[in-house]
């Protein structure tokens, strides 16, 4: 794509990144590596690198590393283990432009860079976004009884959320249970009832009752609500996590928090169609556009953007683990958008200022004005 104005904006724009994970602080080996690069597994003869992902990683951050285009993953691999994570990171995360990060603390099966310190790599700030489940589990973990479940844990999640820098809570429903919930809030001998049972039973919070309890709870907390929905790893029952599942729930909660649905694909279109109808729900569509790459992330955003008020969508990558996916989230966004804007204005459907305009918003003031930011 030629350069033009509004690729020379989205280039020089200093993102925030609404949703995204630490970075591993261990040093990776070859399947380490591999097995951060998909969100399915490694299987013998396929390789992620022979992916979409795996193509466009090759492509644009074996230069970075010092390495031709398309460089082999020996090669790539050699290298990355030659430079060392720290200055692998570094790079990286300086490539992406990404000022700000809000930092999903909850998913940690191996040890991450704290906000602190992935602001520190990346020299810029870092958020925190409070997982409810984890929450939950923590309860769980330390003891409770089922009657008094209900209020531990709203304690514990008040306690979470007034830790500084927290500004957003997240659920991750979407692998527990799916959004085929009934949306009303649970009575008390409801989640008395259940919360014996889970406790009983132990394990990861997949009662559909106290799931529904977790997602009030956050209403009643006041922050903003991160929603995974559609794309992930093998947890997921994909005809769950359809986000117009959400539409009843949506309703009764009207006029309360602000509910941001992260990642979408493939039902971009439905969560653009709950963005348009419902004046608290944002979508993003991180995550997605490392694994398309640069080659069809536009196509993704177009699909996104159809009907979506410009003020609803903002920019995430969801990286986690690799530093990798935090440049290719970046890069993958600004080329996908910067073509689709600037291609209406060659048309004359968009303004230069409005495409200017809209930049700016998606890659940065949307997320500040929903999280409370600086601007």
């Amino acid at each position: 794509m030629s350069a033009g104005p509004v690729q020379e904006t989205l280039a020089a724009l200093r993102l925030v990144d609404h949703h995204c994970h630490g970075v591993v602080t261990a040093a990776l080996d070859r399947e380490g590596f591999k097995s951060l690069i998909t969100e399915g597994g490694t299987w013998p003869g396929i390789s992620p690198f022979d992916s979409p992902v795996g193509v466009a990683l090759r492509r644009h951050c074996a230069p970075l590393l010092d390495l031709p285009r398309h460089a082999p993953p020996e090669e790539y691999l050699a290298r990355r283990a030659e430079l060392g994570r720290n200055e692998v990171d570094r790079r990286l995360l300086a490539a992406a432009g990404t000022d700000v990060f809000c930092v999903d603390t909850g998913y940690a099966p191996q040890r991450l860079t704290t906000p602190r310190e992935l602001a520190e790599v990346a020299g810029g700030t870092a958020y925190e976004v409070v997982r409810l489940e984890s929450v939950a589990e923590g309860v769980a973990v330390k003891g409770v009884e089922p009657d008094a479940y209900a209020d531990v844990f709203r304690a514990a999640a008040w306690d979470a959320v007034r830790r500084p820098g927290v500004v957003a809570v997240k659920s991750v429903a979407a692998y527990r249970t799916g959004f085929g919930l009934d949306p009303a809030r649970p009575s008390d001998p409801e989640v008395t009832e259940s919360a014996r049972r889970w406790l009983a039973r132990g394990g990861r919070l997949n009662d559909p009752v106290l799931v529904r309890h977790l997602l009030w709870t956050a209403v009643d907390l006041g922050l903003p609500l991160q929603l995974h929905t559609g794309f992930g790893d093998s947890d997921i029952r994909m005809h769950r996590v359809d986000p117009s599942l959400l539409t009843d729930w949506l309703h009764l909660t009207s006029g309360t928090i602000p509910v941001l649905l992260l990642h979408c694909w493939p039902y971009q279109r439905q969560a653009a169609y709950l963005a348009t109808v419902f004046e608290q729900v944002y979508l993003d569509v991180g995550l997605t556009l490392h694994y398309v790459g640069p080659a069809r992330a536009r196509a993704v955003l177009e699909e996104a953007l159809e009907i979506t008020p410009f003020r609803k969508l903002l920019y995430s990558s969801d990286a986690y683990g690799v530093a990798e996916f935090y440049q290719l989230g970046a890069l993958a966004f600004r080329h996908g958008l910067a073509g689709l804007l600037q291609d209406r204005v060659d048309a004359d459907e968009l303004s230069l200022p409005d495409a200017l305009r809209i930049s700016r918003w998606m890659g940065r003031d949307n997320a500040c004005r929903v999280y409370g930011l600086p601007l």
